[in-house]
């Protein structure tokens, strides 16, 4: 009889068992039916600079401007600045770092299953500092998923969901360029 082997408490027991290497190891001789797990952050923080702020709060001021006297609309030139400082206190929280686990199934972000079966297709982002794969999902209206993964496991992750899925080349929307130009992710 084989001891016991120690499990991720953040995934359900019966759904695997962890695999048996380390972060050293040589990730290209894992089996496809292993999973592959790592952590890594929730998204990527870059420095922001102080004209960053200056031109933020300026075009917060112009849209109230615009709300009192165009629109004529005292609600919304009130809401203008508090859904700033919102905004503004939302990109200053930390990144989270979470804990992945890539199977046969899908992917386990902390205790959550996203089964392979919700994405269409994904491809891979270069242009962070960290690595990342975007999953394309099958539903219309729902935002694509990223994570963010370690180089050295890179082309055991890719190698496990182009046998699921279908990889293609990424083109960002309008959205995802705006949302990446005022580094606010």
């Amino acid at each position: 009889m084989q001891p016991e082997q120690p499990i991720d408490q953040n995934v359900p027991q019966e759904e695997y068992t962890q695999p048996e290497y380390s972060e050293a190891a040589d990730f290209e001789q894992v089996s496809e039916t292993q999973p592959i797990q790592w952590q890594a952050p929730e998204y990527v923080q870059e420095r922001r600079s102080p004209w960053w702020f200056i031109a933020f709060w300026v075009i917060a001021a112009l849209l109230m401007v615009v709300a009192f006297f165009v629109l004529q609309s005292w609600s919304f030139a009130l809401l203008v600045p508090a859904m700033a400082a919102a905004l503004m206190i939302y990109s200053h929280r930390p990144p989270r770092i979470l804990n992945y686990v890539l199977s046969g199934k899908g992917i386990y972000i902390n205790e959550k299953l996203h089964p392979i079966g919700e994405f269409r297709s994904f491809g891979i982002m270069r242009d962070e500092a960290i690595p990342s794969i975007m999953f394309i999902p099958v539903k219309r209206f729902r935002p694509a998923l990223t994570i963010h993964f370690p180089e050295e496991i890179g082309e055991a992750v890719v190698d496990l969901l182009g046998h699921r899925i279908p990889m293609q080349e990424l083109k960002l929307d309008l959205f995802d360029q705006i949302i990446r130009k005022l580094h606010i992710q």
